[in-house]
């Protein structure tokens, strides 16, 4: 969540009509939609949007006056500037389109590790068939130059 943004929560009445707020919600205003969370209790959906304040306010707005027709809007909130002790409660796993970001996990080093490994084995090897090489060789022309 950037420092500067608001967020604008919007609770429908059925899932149809929280689609349709969050619809409204993004087409209306340059806001960012976090995605819905399922209240628990009379079918209520609550929807999460992200942006500018103003944007967030025309986005709410519109929402609930496109939701007007339908079963209808509960309640509406718009925060300016949220505190960071909520934003667990804004973005959470039980909010339905809302991806976490993921962590870059250090495998690269363990690759790096593995390589360094396999060179290491096949220096030892090639140095090992060589030796042998040289050695095989060496008799050979040994037994060539006593046998003349």
């Amino acid at each position: 969540m950037n420092r500067g943004e608001a967020i604008g929560l919007i609770e429908a009445i059925g899932l149809a009509t929280a689609i349709e707020a969050a619809d409204a919600a993004v087409k209306s205003a340059n806001v960012r939609l976090i995605g819905y969370e399922a209240c628990k209790g009379d079918g209520m959906s609550t929807i999460k949007v992200a942006g500018d304040i103003g944007a967030v306010k025309a986005a709410v707005d519109a929402a609930t006056a496109a939701c007007a027709k339908g079963r209808g809007v509960w309640a509406t909130k718009v925060i300016a500037r949220p505190s960071e002790g909520i934003e667990k409660l804004i973005y959470n796993s039980q909010t339905v389109g809302y991806t976490p970001p993921v962590e870059p996990e250090a495998e690269v080093v363990v690759e790096e590790s593995k390589a360094e490994a396999n060179e290491a084995v096949v220096a030892e090897t090639t140095e090992e068939f060589t030796e042998e090489v040289t050695e095989e060789v060496t008799e050979e022309a040994t037994e060539e130059a006593t046998e003349e």
